[in-house]
């Protein structure tokens, strides 16, 4: 089940988070999401557990931005992301916002392969984008 995030889930998606994604992000980031553009914070929840969340933002340009997905290791290749991204462009669109756009490593190729497979195209590439100094594809996709 996809669902909107709410103030209980804080732990589960620090959790994931941490597990999943290379930087590690203090904590309050989350809450800002939150409080920022709720409508963008989703979680999967399997068996009232959350597996998976997506957490994104809107631009005063009236552009999305996809800031995080990710889903335990344990439930990933299962359709759990494609299922939190496509909850998340419906939400979006009803905010009549026409045109989403992120940030991937430009060496995760299975990330970037999955944003392909659902729409999205490399735009440009920021040099020394990420905390270690990697570098990111811009992926931007209109809907």
């Amino acid at each position: 089940m996809i669902r909107k995030f709410q103030p209980d889930d804080m732990f589960s998606v620090i959790k994931i988070a941490h597990a999943s994604l290379p930087e590690q992000y203090n904590p309050t980031v989350f809450n800002h999401f939150y409080e920022a553009f709720s409508d963008g914070f989703l979680v999967a929840e399997q068996y009232h557990k959350i597996i998976g969340f997506i957490a994104g933002l809107k631009t005063v340009d009236g552009i999305a931005k996809i800031l995080m997905l990710a889903t335990s290791q344990k439930y990933r290749k299962q359709g759990i992301g494609s299922a939190l991204l496509t909850k998340f462009l419906k939400e979006i669109l009803l905010q009549n916002i026409k045109q989403v756009e992120l940030e991937v490593r430009t060496n995760n190729t299975t990330a970037t392969n999955f944003y392909k497979k659902h729409g999205f195209n490399i735009t440009d590439t920021i040099t020394g984008f990420y905390q270690n100094g990697e570098d990111a594809y811009i992926m931007r996709k209109r809907i």
